[in-house]
């Protein structure tokens, strides 16, 4: 019969595929778990507030047409929705095919056991396959993984969560529709089974929950019988002494302790048994490791079942707990001097390892035995049940019993770890040397014993004469014939064991031959005789040790060092002395390699099965290990930079607050205050500190970590980084914070302490990066970037219906992570927010006026100024180019949701409104025919258009409104624009004129294209634009960027929206504009239109500029032929205005109508923010009028 695990044997190949794919599923698990969206927790009010109606568990099948109903006819509850699944479709289907797997992992076991019943594979049941050394390890693990993998989604995917996200799925999935899908089984699967952890155990939880894998209880007792019986792995070889076979035998026990709940009866009823379990697997230990640091008591997972409690009972012995942890406490005592007095410098040498390695190893041996014990027993457990109070009190009286027996000292455990992981790692490293040079140096050693004979024979024969020695036939002849025989030693690259015993037992036969020529009484006599026979001696010693090497040695080492039990619980113990350690020693972290490579090995765990059958899982599941190990590793380092940091807070203190930049010129007899010498020294030594500890770091060796590499220099790096920008976020976090009682004043004086705190980063930033050896610069650039682009993202979110998760964001990375803070306020989620939503405030067109000229904003009822261009300046000195421009972002989707609301508003009111559509259809038609010459006249417009302007009165002033707030954003846009552009020709002068030159050239070859495409009158439509945009090339897309931060853009001419052009818009428009006219005033001093009296003490006050700027905002989104309509109707409206006063007008009343004139200013400022040509406004009126409205009606009105 085939090797069961053989490429050729189908059974061991389909099994071993099947033990692969749940340890994949695992990885995937504890992947997946760590990406759940809190959405679908639903764990703040907020989330409550906003999804409550639309996350829902599995009542929603008992309900789901009323519920879909229900979202159908709620059009707020429809957009949600349709929100939460453009989001969250592509997570959901990941989790979905996760749970999919799962069942799919039960479904391939069941199908094997039936294969095996059925005869499929000849010769093969499911006992011959128990009875192979391969096959009863598979077919155990893939129980025991079925068990693994439910267990370990219930501990870290609550239920209610997995049936929420369930039932998501089942909504925005068109999957459910095809008739391969078996959504229903997987529903039923991982439907929640009422666990949560601290909470009340369910009823026989989790023996139902495992009973849903439909796993044949006869399989699971054979299961369980072989591991009872057996000792699976054989390891009892590698922990030969009988006090340690509880930790030989640990994997198959916690493989015991999963399998045993697909057999419950045995756990309440078969007292014998589990006492026979009990007594071979838990005799001395009662917290044991599951599966990759997954921790479980047995005090408190077994308190439900009589047979498995009472069976624990003489564990739990008070007299044996404490027999137990003295006995380990005097082992730690003993160790812990032990191994340091090893790592001494020059007593791990080849030598000495091949001399003494069978102690080493029980060393080694008695160490993890300890740790592991140590560790899982005094590690603070919160426990999974919490409504048995006995019991959970009984743990924390047995820990703390443990505790007191140890004499516990967790600085004493670190010290072992720390100990024990740089003494196997010398060792592995030197055995692995020895065994790679075994044959050079066997040899070497072959040549010097050979020549150190020969010589003799030479001396014996009287041709090399030696002091006080007569030559002697003799002996000569024997040490030639010795020589002889060490030359005909053969060493060959592989060798097997015969050969091995063979050649051992006659270098022995050698060895033997020399001890007994030794005490003749002629070499005994003679030093140099004595000593070239003791070298040999030597030298033949140490080729049978070497020949003796055995890559067994390095097995059993990496099977007694595993360290997969600490996966979890090491952060929980070690990682805060870590920290106190490097913090007080920075060349600690050299030590701290060898417990991350020891560490590294609980890799070896999960990736054995899935590398034995060269499955495609087994990079990403390495890389998962590997980068949570990583990362880990980085969490420990990071002590280093969050030390350099506070020690660079006191280095940007000095250079602030205390350190004066030295004049251009100075007298001789003031250079030593000048020279501040006390503080430059204070900065020397703080820099000094941090140059030893970026010493510390770089002393660590480049590492591979699973399939990831860590190189000390990048650990650095990243560990800097990662804590610039927590210290970076923190300050425009606390920075930038806001209430409502928050004046200009304050906003400017916050924003000047904001640019001196990132100021000082800058700068020690810049003093310290040669000491570090990094590119502080390009990293503060960098950093900073991703952190304002970061927190623009997640305010932009708020505005998309298709929201960036944070996994998707190439902002955040999990390395570096950028800070999540907990939002201040109901309108904003970060500081850029907040500083919008402020702005945005102190510039709201209904309570300020913006003087064009001034570029400054006014209060509309003190005329107090409120803000100029200087806070502009700030922002730009503050948060950079990437925040300013971000805000411009920021703001441009703010402007979108206004623009909209407009649009909505319109289609709502006036194009779904039957009646109003007809009747504007009915008045445009009924004016052209009337007026053959397109003017309106007052007659006319007071016909037709007044009593829409009535009726539609409410709906005009909300629209004026978001038109108002539009005009207001955009001139926000506008400062920060000019801001830009202004730093850009000042610091970076080449820059913008070749970015200038770039965008005109492109223009006008755009410009050329379109006008050559217009020339054919063969084309359509699309064929007349699209050749413009033939090239893909980035380059349009690139250089649009470049102009944005430089503040090269046309911001009035913006198009923010795509939609449909709305019926009317032109004469709606308008109307809108004739029903606003009277609400304005001219006001000579700031030459610009503003809120009358009457509109402010009615609260309808709305400021002329952002108006003007609103509307021409809404009229770029469409065709340049409704700007000339549009344009043509407000010309008219001036026309009707005028002739309605020249016929009513009496000698009395010589005044231009209040609403002719705040047109013609209407339309001065539109021509002039619109560059429009003059002539498309005068195409309906005198020239004269337009030209000279103003001293117009100076002179009528006089």
């Amino acid at each position: 019969m085939n090797d069961f695990l053989d490429p050729s044997n189908v059974c061991g190949q389909n099994l071993l595929r099947i033990v692969s794919h749940g340890n994949a599923t695992v990885a995937k698990l504890y992947e997946l778990a760590d990406m759940i969206p809190s959405v679908f927790r639903l764990a703040t009010k907020q989330d409550q507030t906003n999804f409550s109606d639309l996350i829902v568990d599995f009542s929603y099948f008992k309900v789901s047409d009323s519920f879909d109903r229900k979202i159908d006819n709620d059009k707020l509850l429809q957009e949600k929705d349709e929100g939460l699944r453009e989001t969250y479709l592509d997570l959901l289907l990941q989790f979905y095919i996760l749970f999919e797997n799962i069942h799919q992992y039960s479904i391939e076991l069941e199908r094997f056991l039936n294969e095996l019943d059925e005869g499929v594979y000849i010769q093969q049941s499911i006992e011959s396959v128990l009875l192979d050394y391969d096959g009863k390890q598979l077919l155990c693990e893939a129980l025991y993984l079925m068990g693994v993998i439910l267990f370990t989604m219930d501990q870290n995917i609550e239920g209610i969560v997995r049936e929420r996200m369930l039932v998501a799925y089942y909504r925005y999935s068109a999957h459910r529709t095809t008739s391969d899908s078996n959504i229903d089984d997987v529903c039923n699967l991982v439907r929640s089974t009422g666990f949560v952890r601290n909470g009340k155990r369910p009823t026989n939880y989790p023996e139902d929950f495992f009973k849903r894998a439909k796993i044949r209880p006869s399989f699971a007792r054979l299961v369980i019988g072989r591991l009872r019986s057996d000792d699976v792995y054989n390891m009892i070889s590698s922990y030969p002494r009988p006090e340690h076979r509880s930790v030989g035998l640990a994997n198959q026990g916690a493989m015991l302790f999963i399998c045993l709940y697909f057999a419950p009866e045995m756990l309440h009823n078969e007292s014998a048994v589990m006492r026979e379990i009990v007594d071979k697997f838990f005799a001395d230990n009662f917290v044991i490791s599951v599966y990759m640091g997954t921790i479980a008591n047995l005090i408190e997972h077994w308190d439900s079942y009589k047979a498995a409690k009472a069976a624990l009972n003489n564990t739990l012995d008070i007299k044996n707990v404490r027999s137990i942890a003295c006995k380990f406490n005097n082992e730690m005592s003993e160790l812990n001097p032990k191994i340091a007095q090893l790592l001494k410098e020059g007593v791990l040498t080849e030598e000495n390892i091949l001399n003494r390695i069978n102690e080493h190893m029980n060393t080694c041996r008695q160490a993890n035995v300890a740790l592991r014990w140590v560790m899982l027993h005094t590690v603070p457990l919160p426990g999974d049940f919490l409504e048995n109070a006995s019991c959970i009190k009984r743990c924390k009286q047995l820990r703390e019993q443990i505790v007191s027996d140890l004499k516990f000292n967790p600085i004493q455990l670190f010290r072992l770890l720390l100990n024990t992981s740089e003494f196997e790692l010398r060792i592995r490293e030197t055995y692995k040397q020895l065994l790679s040079e075994r044959l050079t140096k066997l040899n070497v050693y072959k040549n010097e014993a050979f020549e150190r004979i020969n010589e003799l024979a030479e001396v014996f024969s009287g041709s090399k004469p030696l002091n006080r020695l007569t030559p002697n036939d003799e002996l000569q002849k024997w040490f030639q014939s010795f020589a002889k025989q060490i030359e005909g030693l053969q060493f060959t690259e592989n060798f097997d064991q015969n050969q091995i015993n063979w050649t051992s037992r006659k270098i022995i036969q050698l060895i033997k031959a020399l001890e007994e020529v030794h005490e003749f009484q002629q070499l005994e006599s003679n030093m140099h005789v004595k000593q070239f026979l003791s070298e040999t001696h030597n030298y033949l010693h140490l080729m049978v040790k070497t020949i003796s090497i055995r890559e067994e040695v390095l097995i059993t080492q990496q099977i007694i060092a595993d360290l997969s039990y600490a996966w979890k619980i090491i952060d929980i113990c070690f990682t805060k002395f870590m920290q106190d350690g490097i913090k007080h020693d920075p060349s600690l972290v050299s030590k701290l390699r060898a417990a991350f490579l020891k560490l590294a090995s609980a890799l070896d765990l999960p990736l054995l099965r899935i590398n034995q059958a060269g499955s495609n899982n087994l990079m990403t599941v390495s890389k998962y290990y590997s980068n949570e190990l990583v990362s880990y590793v980085r969490k420990v380092l990071h002590i280093i930079p969050e030390t350099m940091f506070s020690l660079m807070a006191k280095i940007i203190s000095i250079q602030s607050n205390k350190l004066k930049e030295l004049p251009t010129r100075l007298m001789k007899d003031q250079l030593k205050n000048c020279a501040q010498l006390d503080d430059r020294f204070e900065i020397a030594q703080l820099t000094h500190s941090i140059s030893v500890f970026t010493e510390g770091v770089l002393a660590m060796k480049t590492t591979l970590v699973g399939v990831v590499e860590i190189d000390p220099k990048k650990l650095l790096e990243d560990g800097i980084r990662r804590e610039l920008v927590r210290q970076v976020a923190l300050a425009l976090h606390n920075g930038l914070v806001f209430n409502a009682k928050t004046k200009s004043v304050d906003l400017i004086q916050r924003l000047s302490l904001l640019v001196k705190t990132m100021d000082g980063f800058r700068r020690s930033f810049e003093y310290i990066q040669d000491y570090v050896c990094i590119n502080g610069l390009k990293m503060w650039q960098e950093e900073l970037s991703r952190i304002l682009n970061y927190n623009v993202e997640q305010e932009c979110n708020a505005f998309m219906r298709q929201k960036v998760l944070d996994y998707q964001s190439i902002y955040q990375l999990k390395s570096i992570p950028i800070p999540i803070f907990l939002p201040l306020d109901p309108y904003s989620l970060t500081f850029i927010g907040r500083l919008v939503k402020q702005i945005t405030n102190f510039t709201d067109p209904k309570n300020t006026i913006y003087v064009y000229s001034l570029s400054a904003w006014y209060d509309s009822k003190t005329h107090q100024e409120i803000i100029d261009g200087k806070l502009f300046s700030l922002i730009l000195k503050s948060i950079g180019v990437t925040g300013t421009n971000g805000i411009d972002r920021l703001i441009s989707f703010q402007i979108v949701s206004e623009l909209n609301i407009v649009l909505n508003e319109i289609d709502a009111n006036f194009g779904r409104n039957k009646s109003i559509n007809e009747l504007l259809s009915g008045n445009n038609g009924q004016l052209n025919s009337d007026t053959p010459n397109g003017i309106i006249t007052a007659k006319n417009f007071v016909a037709y258009y007044f009593p829409l302007v009535s009726r539609m009165g409410k709906i005009f002033t909300k629209l004026s409104d978001s038109i108002g707030r539009i005009g207001q954003l955009q001139i926000l846009r506008l400062s920060l624009a000019h801001e830009l552009s202004m730093a850009s020709k000042f610091q970076a002068r080449q820059l913008s004129s070749a970015l200038s030159t770039l965008n005109s050239a492109i223009k006008t070859e755009l410009e050329q294209k379109c006008r050559s495409s217009k020339s054919s009158s063969t084309l359509s439509a699309n064929q007349l634009v699209c050749p413009i945009f033939e090239d893909e090339s980035p380059l349009l897309y690139e250089l649009s960027n470049y102009l944005e931060y430089n503040g090269i853009t046309d911001t009035l001419s913006k198009v923010f929206i795509h939609k449909r052009l709305p019926p009317h818009l032109d004469t709606i428009l308008l109307l809108l504009l004739a029903s606003q006219m009277s609400k304005f005033v001219y006001v000579k001093e700031i030459s610009g239109l503003t809120s009358s009296n009457a509109s402010l003490k009615s609260g309808e006050a709305i400021d002329g500029v952002p108006y003007v700027i609103g509307i021409l905002t809404l009229l770029r989104q469409f065709h340049v032929e409704l700007a000339n309509r549009f344009l043509k109707l407000c010309s008219q409206f001036v026309n009707a205005w005028i002739n309605a006063s020249a016929v009513s007008q009496t000698k009395q009343t010589t005044e231009m109508p209040t609403e002719a004139i705040n047109m013609l200013h209407f339309l001065h400022y539109l021509e002039k923010f619109g560059c429009f040509k003059r002539q498309q406004i005068a195409e309906y009126l005198p020239s004269i009028l337009f030209d000279q409205f103003n001293a117009l009606n100076i002179a009528i009105s006089k």
